[in-house]
C-alpha cells in the first residue's frame, strides 16, 4: 500500500508530520533511519537536512509498522528514497 501526503513540517531528523492522517496519526517515522534526538550532537544538522529534502512537498509514503503511535514508514520524494539518502 502507497499513499501519498504533503509533509506540514519536520519534527526531527526521522520524523515528520504530514498533511491528512494515516492510520490515526499524522506522525510519520523513516523506517532505518537513527537520527540524533534533540539536544545530542548534530541534532541540528539532520533535521536540517531532512527538512531541506521533504519540507512542504508531496511524498509517497509506503507504511511498515507502528512505534510510539507514529507510523513506521519508507517514504520517497520524486521516486528516490528519502529513507536510503539519510541512513
Amino acid at each position: 500500500m502507497t499513499i501519498r501526503r504533503t509533509v506540514k513540517r519536520v519534527i526531527d531528523g526521522d520524523t515528520l508530520v504530514i498533511n491528512r492522517k494515516i492510520a490515526g496519526t499524522n506522525r510519520i517515522r523513516l523506517a532505518g533511519v537513527r537520527a540524533p534526538e534533540r539536544g545530542q550532537r548534530g541534532y541540528i544538522s539532520a533535521t536540517s537536512r531532512l527538512r531541506g529534502l521533504v519540507s512542504g512537498k508531496t511524498i509517497t509514503i509506503v507504511p511498515v509498522g507502528r512505534s510510539y503511535g507514529r507510523v513506521v514508514a519508507n517514504v520517497r520524494h520524486r521516486r528516490k528514497s528519502v529513507n536510503k539518502r539519510l541512513r
